[in-house]
């Protein structure tokens, strides 16, 4: 396991700015620096990278280096631009929010649509920590400097709906997320998926960013590779074409569903990242094809529900278990698929 140190200073040095640093993990093989950096900067390309070792914008313990660079362990690799990196200041935003549960240590609320979970690279307002930090005065973390996830234990994707727990002081962030680590919480979901799947199973394939689009995810072959991502899936309804599923995570790997369904070749319904926003299975038909651009309309992204969430409560170490119901756009492209098979 490759272990980083990943700091973000702004420490002016020779009129540049230092925009990220590493430090090398002892076990870490050699390879190119830009290969390195780009496994680690998901929103930038290797031809930027080059780019910047080219401009002497690459600085390996305090020298310019070039983009063939081959680190080696405990290097301190620091990318410097001509340039302050953009703070990212977190503003409290009165957003609404659906909240299910609420103590003194903790959140459960409902996620909805088209809210992407915290800030970042090209979402610095309207995300769902902009409205926690409004709603609720107490949040793990909240006034720790440079905190841009203050509460969080887990996430889900922008267009994902759902089920979020949320903590409200660090004892239980703490126990919380060892529950996560240890696979102990209980997570359902509902997918919409292109296909007639025929039998219920689990995928079992390592998940990593994709070396093609560092933006999304893919399945590695090689043990080697990746993080070990495990989904159980069963069938709920059958619609010819499409199928409603319930996922259990095992793990909770980033667009984990989302992956291993377009690996076993039932991409999400809509899913605009992973194919399957475009008609996958059905006919041809003037009046099917008007069908499905329908039922893209009633959501933005991917038919993906958080359903359920389980786990013991920090303090009381009692299980407790939370439901929810699937957003008014997913309702209406299933109740849609009822009739258009019924009438089939």
């Amino acid at each position: 396991m490759i272990e980083d140190d990943f700091v973000q200073d702004q420490e002016q040095e020779e009129e540049l700015f230092e925009h990220f640093k590493f430090i090398v993990d002892k076990g870490q093989e050699v390879v190119r620096i830009d290969k390195y950096l780009l496994d680690r900067m998901p929103n930038t390309s290797r031809n930027k990278i080059q780019v910047a070792a080219r401009n002497g914008n690459v600085v390996v313990n305090g020298i310019k280096v070039k983009q063939n660079y081959k680190v080696k362990p405990r290097d301190e690799v620091a990318i410097v631009l001509p340039y302050p990196m953009r703070e990212i200041e977190l503003i409290p935003q009165n957003i609404p929010l659906d909240v299910i549960f609420e103590d003194e240590d903790l959140v459960v609320i409902n996620k909805t649509a088209n809210m992407v979970v915290h800030p970042g690279y090209g979402n610095y307002s309207g995300t769902l920590v902009n409205a926690l930090i409004y709603h609720f005065n107490n949040l793990s973390g909240k006034n720790q400097v440079n905190n841009l996830r203050p509460g969080l234990v887990h996430r889900i994707d922008k267009h994902t709906t759902g089920l979020l727990v949320i903590a409200k002081n660090d004892d239980a962030l703490t126990h919380l997320e060892q529950q996560f680590y240890d696979r102990t919480t209980e997570r359902k979901y509902l997918a919409l998926v292109w296909g007639d799947i025929e039998k219920d199973g689990t995928v079992d394939a390592n998940l990593g960013r994709s070396p093609k689009n560092r933006k999304v995810m893919t399945v590695f072959q090689d043990p080697n590779e990746g993080k070990r991502a495990i989904t159980h899936y069963k069938v709920i309804q059958r619609f010819g074409y499409v199928t409603l599923i319930e996922c259990k995570l095992e793990t909770g790997r980033t667009h984990q569903i989302r992956v291993h369904m377009k690996h076993l070749g039932h991409p999400l319904f809509h899913d605009l990242e992973y194919g399957g926003d475009s008609i996958l299975k059905g006919t041809t038909s003037s009046s099917y094809i008007k069908f499905i651009e329908n039922c893209f309309s009633e959501i933005e992204g991917q038919a993906l529900h958080a359903k359920s969430l389980g786990f013991l409560h920090p303090k009381t170490f009692k299980f407790m278990h939370f439901e929810s119901d699937l957003p008014i756009g997913f309702k209406k492209i299933i109740d849609k698929w009822s009739t258009y098979t019924a009438q089939k």
